[in-house]
């Protein structure tokens, strides 16, 4: 496999659903992704929130690690263009891309994708946000920022860890 194009630095890793927007998100040909049963909330509403947290931390790079980058055949452009012009910039590279063995990458938990991408990538810190809890190494569990499947990390205690695991990364907590 070879390394990806960006190394080091501090990273958050990102999943969509769950995060950014709510977890139950369905995909049809012809109209693509949508939310089912979330009147209220669009795709894409937690952007904002995410934005805002990250203002001050404008070293912080986001890698993708959301199944929508095996859905979408590892278009990274695409799919961060999908994040607005703020945190487009900051994309750097995806745990998934077109290199992989798509099923062997689609057999391993979301807390395996990323420490994997964390080995080849060695970040000087990171954390990840994520709905999913399990299959998360124990070395990297502490990493994780637990979102809620509705809220993502709007909810109050997701964001109030998020804000923590930010100046943790930054050496700035009070």
């Amino acid at each position: 496999m070879p390394p990806p194009r960006s190394r080091g630095g501090k990273v958050v890793f990102l999943d969509f659903d769950g995060c950014t927007h709510p977890s139950e998100v369905y995909w049809r040909p012809g109209i693509g992704p949508f939310l089912f049963n979330y009147p209220g909330h669009t795709l894409f509403e937690n952007v904002p929130v995410i934005e805002h947290e990250l203002a001050p931390y404008p070293e912080v790079r986001i890698v993708l690690s959301t199944s929508w980058v095996v859905r979408y055949h590892g278009s990274l452009r695409r799919l961060a263009a999908k994040l607005g012009p703020l945190l487009c910039k900051r994309v750097v590279g995806a745990t998934y891309h077109s290199r992989m063995r798509e099923l062997e990458f689609r057999q391993m938990s979301r807390g395996q994708q990323v420490c994997a991408d964390v080995a080849r990538r060695r970040p000087e810190n990171w954390m990840a946000l994520d709905d999913d809890e399990l299959g998360w190494p124990l070395w990297c569990e502490r990493r994780l920022v637990l979102t809620d499947p509705v809220f993502g990390i709007a909810a109050p205690a997701a964001l109030a860890k998020f804000r923590i695991r930010l100046q943790e990364m930054h050496g700035t907590l009070p």
